[in-house]
C-alpha cells in the first residue's frame, strides 16, 4: 500500500500511522511518500504514475484532506481503479473506507435491536442527519446513503434552524472535524449519535465533535472518540488493500 501525505494535518497524521500500524498487523507492508505544502501537482502525477505501473504496489491512497494547490480529483483519476483503494475515483472498484464503516456501525446497532426489518429499511424508516458536507467525510456519506436510496437531511454552516433539525434526528452523523460542535442539549433522548469528524487538541491529542462524557446519558448508541468509527475504517481500507491484491493476481 503506497500512501501520498501532503502538508502537516495531525488528524491525517494520526489516521495514517493506524494504517501503517493495522497494515504491518496483516502482513500488508505500507510506503510512505511524505510532502510539505510546497510540491507541485506535477511532482506528485510523476509519483502516481510511477506507484501505478509497479506490480508490487496493489493500492494507493492520496490522503485527504490536501493543501488547495493539491488537484486532488484530477490527481485521483490517475490511479487505475483496481489500485485506487479510497474510493474516491469516478471509477474505482472500491466503496470510501469511511462511508461503508458509517453503514457497519449502524448495522451493528440494528443488530442489537432485532428489529424485524431489513437493516436498509430500518435506515429508511429513521431520520437522518449528516451534519458536515465536506470531501473526506461527509460528502461520501451523503454519497453513500443516496446510493442505497435513503435521503438524509444535511447541515452545513449555511442550514437554517438547524438546531430544530438536529432535535428531530433519530440518527445524527456528525462529519464537522470541530470540538464541541454537538451541542448536547439540542439532541433528542435516545437518539443514535456517529461521530467522524476529527480535529487535534492543543496538546496535539485526536479529538471528535462532541464531549463523551456530555451525550452518553442522553444517547441511546454513540461511537466514542478515539475507537469508535475510526478503527472500523481503516479495517475496511485494508479489506480493499486485501479484494485489490486479489485482483491484480488475477
Amino acid at each position: 500500500m503506497a500512501v501520498i501525505l501532503i502538508g502537516d494535518v495531525e488528524s491525517s497524521n494520526a489516521y495514517v500511522r493506524q494504517k501503517e500500524l493495522k497494515a504491518r498487523e496483516i502482513g500488508a507492508t505500507t510506503k510512505m511518500f511524505r510532502f510539505d505544502e510546497n510540491v507541485t501537482n506535477e511532482e506528485i502525477e510523476k509519483l502516481i504514475r510511477q506507484l501505478d505501473k509497479n506490480s508490487k504496489i496493489h493500492g494507493i491512497i492520496l490522503q485527504r484532506p490536501a493543501p488547495q494547490n493539491i488537484q486532488v480529483e484530477r490527481l485521483e483519476e490517475l490511479i487505475s481503479p483496481k489500485k485506487e483503494i479510497d474510493g474516491f475515483g469516478n471509477n474505482s472498484l472500491y466503496t470510501v473506507p469511511v462511508a461503508a464503516a458509517v453503514f457497519e456501525v449502524l448495522d451493528e446497532i440494528f443488530g442489537n435491536l432485532s428489529e424485524e426489518k431489513s437493516f436498509v429499511d430500518w435506515l429508511k424508516s429513521k431520520k437522518i442527519v449528516v451534519i458536515g458536507k465536506g470531501e473526506t467525510a461527509g460528502r461520501p456519506i451523503i454519497d453513500y446513503f443516496h446510493k442505497n436510496e435513503i435521503e438524509p437531511l444535511v447541515v452545513d454552516s449555511k442550514t437554517e434552524n438547524k438546531n430544530e433539525i438536529i432535535q428531530r434526528s433519530d440518527i445524527l452523523i456528525s462529519a464537522v472535524g470541530k470540538r464541541g460542535v454537538i451541542d448536547f442539549s439540542s439532541l433528542k433522548k435516545g437518539v443514535i449519535l456517529i461521530g467522524v469528524g476529527l480535529s487535534a487538541s492543543d496538546q496535539g491529542k485526536t479529538q471528535g465533535d462532541y464531549f463523551d462524557s456530555e451525550i452518553e446519558e442522553i444517547v441511546s448508541f454513540y461511537t466514542p472518540t478515539p475507537g469508535g468509527v475510526g478503527p472500523v475504517n481503516v479495517a475496511l481500507l485494508l479489506e480493499n488493500l486485501v479484494r485489490a491484491a486479489e485482483n491484480l493476481s488475477r
